[in-house]
């Protein structure tokens, strides 16, 4: 890949979505690459842990929910905090060190060459197993992204990664809050972008999976594999115009020369 340096004229935001990453997220943040970076968001999803002090001591943007609303819940703030701060190229960045953050000026480098507006960290361009990824979350991945690169026409490697890099473009270009609150979110958005004829890129990352690293619980995945396919679902119905989906019934496809001015509404900071 060809280097390209970031203008100071390109704000990049990394968002961190986070819920008990007090033991991580010092580390996690030691190895974003701050000459890259302009600025580090955190939500934090009502943790019971020290995240909140971690996060002040560290001088982060925080931002802090008054409930518990779930993985997808804090995605929405964490986004809506990010265009609210004038961000260019959003990144979204795991805080429980699973994921390199020393990558991401690749991640980003497609978005500033205007080759791609949405670009994920796929853990199946290397092998996520050599990073101790339980074999059944390997299974499941593989399957599941099978199943949606034939119903969505796409080509992705993984389909389940949480690194990713977005446009301010094509952010503002779809409906993302009214999507799920939950972990389905990802998934739902991943239709989103297809369907407003968003350009994808993948980088490989290797990841670890260590004590301290989130993980979701398996009966938490089988409910997950269930979202996945419900979304499936749901999108070849809207395609096919049998049944009329609201998450995916907007009006006007993404254009890379047209910025959506939609405003996304104010947020107070911690």
């Amino acid at each position: 890949m060809v280097e390209v340096i970031k203008t100071d004229k390109l704000k990049v935001v990394v968002v961190m979505p986070a819920y008990n990453a007090g033991a991580t997220l010092y580390k996690t943040h030691s190895d974003i690459p701050t000459d890259w970076v302009d600025e580090v968001i955190l939500v934090d999803d009502c943790s019971y842990d020290n995240t909140l002090d971690v996060a002040r001591n560290l001088k982060l943007k925080v931002f802090t929910h008054r409930w518990n609303r779930g993985y997808g819940g804090n995605q929405k703030t964490c986004y809506n905090a990010a265009l609210e701060s004038s961000a260019a190229i959003i990144i979204m960045l795991h805080p429980d060190y699973q994921y390199d953050p020393k990558i991401i000026p690749d991640l980003i480098q497609p978005i500033i060459q205007n080759k791609a507006d949405v670009v994920f960290a796929s853990r199946f361009l290397g092998n996520p197993l050599k990073g101790n990824m339980p074999l059944y979350k390997y299974i499941a991945n593989r399957t599941l992204t099978t199943l949606q690169n034939l119903v969505q026409g796409t080509s992705f490697s993984e389909c389940h990664t949480g690194y990713r890099a977005y446009s301010k473009q094509i952010l503002e270009a779809i409906p993302y809050e009214r999507n799920s609150e939950d972990f389905v979110f990802d998934n739902e958005i991943i239709a989103q972008f297809v369907i407003a004829g968003a350009r994808f890129a993948e980088i490989p990352v290797e990841t670890r999976y260590e004590k301290d690293s989130s993980t979701v619980s398996f009966l938490s995945s089988i409910q997950y594999g269930i979202g996945v396919l419900w979304t499936l679902l749901r999108y070849m119905l809207h395609k096919t115009r049998v049944w009329k989906c609201r998450k995916f019934d907007f009006s006007q496809p993404y254009n890379p020369c047209k910025c959506n001015s939609d405003s996304h509404s104010k947020l107070s900071t911690d």
